[in-house]
């Protein structure tokens, strides 16, 4: 036990360093380490959390949250929207190939999402044409297969969409898992009443799904919330008001670091809202994480 709790400790360290570093002034943070500020409490100070959260100007990260939260909500509910029909689809409706577009689907986990980053972000700003004659078949005439729609500069969109993509395969397989295993006695029921397929999911297999649904939300609004590399991607072409808070707080440093004190306040700012999320939901995290994953 108590080796156990000397791993939590060891473990929590940095970031206790980084909070108690968040009321400490830039002087005290560069002349001495955080363990000396217990003998003068009195040289705390909110004067960094103010300047991150009312400073105004490259520094205020009040804007960037809102920004973070119109990223990381639709970028939750529209996986979740699309995945959960998909699991039920291939869970309990029989159809020709299931077994091997299931095996396709969750195959493209293994896609890095780095490489497909500048792609997207290609057919986004410029859309996707296709010419046949570079295969020797047909005219040179271009054919426009998605138009162009300049999504980087429509607020988050193009953020959306991509967090959604990347995030169905996991969503998919996750959701199937629970959802195959439920009481299949429960459809045959409803199938004699004369249920339909959407009548069974929505009236059955959604609320049966709850810890599930839930598990996947917190996975999903943590990496939506957390993410720097789609959104300074996707984002950089457009107004930076719609920055989130994980690019401003990488910025906040400023030129030649004069404002690295203020580093430890803008991420416990950005860090308070998926803390809350995890600890007020973790019960659900834990379970859905470990359904279907066993039988019995």
């Amino acid at each position: 036990m108590w080796a156990l709790w000397g791993l939590v400790l060891l473990w929590t360290l940095p970031s206790l360093s980084l909070f108690l570093n968040s009321f400490r002034s830039r002087s005290d943070q560069q002349n001495a380490g955080f363990w000396t500020m217990g003998g003068n409490p009195g040289d705390l100070t909110l004067e960094n959390y103010q300047e991150v959260l009312a400073g105004g100007g490259a520094n205020d990260l009040s804007q960037s949250l809102i920004s973070s939260f119109a990223i990381a909500i639709p970028a939750t509910i529209i996986p979740i929207a699309f995945a959960t029909f998909a699991a039920y689809g291939f869970a309990w409706i029989d159809f020709k190939g299931r077994e091997w577009m299931f095996i396709a689907t969750v195959s493209l986990l293994a896609i890095p999402l780095q490489v497909a980053l500048i792609p997207l972000l290609q057919t986004y700003v410029g859309g996707a044409h296709f010419t046949p004659e570079i295969f020797g078949i047909g005219s040179d005439k271009t054919i426009t297969l998605i138009p162009d729609l300049d999504l980087n500069t429509r607020g988050g969109i193009a953020v959306w969409l991509t967090h959604t993509g990347f995030a169905m395969p996991f969503s998919i397989f996750l959701l199937h898992n629970y959802i195959s295993e439920l009481p299949k006695e429960v459809f045959e029921s409803a199938r004699i009443d004369g249920a339909s397929h959407f009548t069974i999911f929505w009236r059955l297999v959604l609320p049966l799904s709850i810890p599930a649904l839930a598990a996947f939300a917190i996975f999903q609004f943590l990496w939506t919330w957390n993410d720097f590399l789609i959104a300074v991607t996707m984002l950089s072409g457009g107004n930076p008001v719609d920055l989130p808070t994980t690019v401003l707080v990488a910025n906040l440093a400023g030129d030649f670091g004069r404002n690295e004190h203020l580093l430890p306040a803008g991420a416990f700012v950005q860090a308070f809202f998926p803390l809350v999320v995890f600890f007020s939901l973790q019960r659900f995290f834990v379970r859905g994480l470990l359904a279907g994953s066993v039988k019995g």
